[in-house]
């Protein structure tokens, strides 16, 4: 007897979940008909597929491959539905997940143009920082989402979509050096507005602080990026943002921009979708506006 869809979609959220109950809620079923499903697919298979792992659900070696080829089957499941739709019509509905960095300066223009070229999507936008948004995708309730690079888990499929340089922001007319390099361990004591702790970037820009000699006098720390943006445009202290953020203000006249020099820094930004399926149409089309227009927007910028 083969394995039944069913189970290995059960199998493939036991994985990525981590736990009967988890995964019963992804998928809509209860934890005793995960429960179920495992006991059936091991019987079937003859190997053990699934370890207890303190409270969690581990797979075993054996586990992991066949995870992998479970994945890829469900992929290609999903991706011949995709074409079949396709042919009849690019309906139905696309659910993205963006930063404040990329809704700021890279959703209008992308937007516009897919609703000129998508006849009646019913398009749903989350704005969110990365954390929150990776496990919505991770949980199947985005289609995809654009977040800073990380190590990618289980469940997720990412691809780089574009390297931004980081920008120091400033308040107009601090230096009367908008545009020009400035290697930040020369630049004095510095009061700097962070993202929170649990912010992708914040990890990168601390290290960057540290090991480049950066004399930092007061760390701020603030996950909302308008109101970084108003603050330091109204004070003495500073952000480090990537170019595609601080480009609507590249005529100088709220914000002294300067790319980081002597290093450089730079971050990458990924595309991720559930590793379990693929884009629809419709997706894939407003994930290229997206990106195009992150591109275009990022060549503005010095560096």
């Amino acid at each position: 007897m083969r394995p039944s869809l069913r189970q290995l979609r059960a199998f493939v959220a036991v994985v990525e979940e981590g736990s009967f109950t988890a995964a019963a809620v992804r998928e809509g079923a209860t934890q005793s008909g995960v429960s179920q499903h495992m006991k059936a697919l091991e019987t079937q298979l003859g190997v053990r597929l699934l370890d207890r792992d303190g409270r969690r659900m581990a797979a075993t070696a054996a586990g992991l491959r066949y995870y992998e080829e479970c994945v890829a089957a469900l992929r290609r499941l999903d991706a011949a539905g995709a074409g079949l739709a396709a042919i009849e019509r690019m309906g139905g509905s696309v659910r993205v997940g963006l930063m404040p960095t990329f809704t700021r300066a890279i959703l209008a223009p992308a937007l516009a143009a897919f609703l000129e070229s998508s006849g009646g999507v019913e398009v749903t936008i989350l704005e969110a920082y990365s954390g929150v948004l990776t496990d919505k995708v991770r949980a199947g309730e985005l289609d995809f989402a654009i977040v800073p690079s990380f190590a990618v888990s289980s469940g997720l499929h990412a691809r780089r979509i574009a390297t931004n340089r980081e920008m120091l922001v400033a308040r107009a007319g601090r230096t009367g050096k908008h545009l020009a390099p400035v290697k930040l361990a020369d630049y004095g004591p510095i009061d700097i507005v962070l993202p929170g702790p649990l912010n992708t970037r914040r990890q990168s820009i601390e290290t960057y602080l540290a090991s480049n000699g950066v004399d930092v006098r007061r760390r701020l720390a603030l996950d909302a990026m308008i109101g970084t943006l108003e603050f330091v445009a109204g004070s003495d202290w500073v952000a480090i943002l990537p170019a595609v953020l601080a480009a609507p203000d590249r005529d100088g006249a709220r914000f002294e921009i300067r790319p980081l020099d002597d290093p450089p820094l730079r971050s990458d930004f990924v595309l991720i979708e559930p590793s379990r399926s693929v884009l629809k149409p419709a997706a894939k089309l407003f994930a290229d506006l997206l990106t195009r227009e992150a591109l275009r927007v990022s060549a503005l910028m010095p560096g």
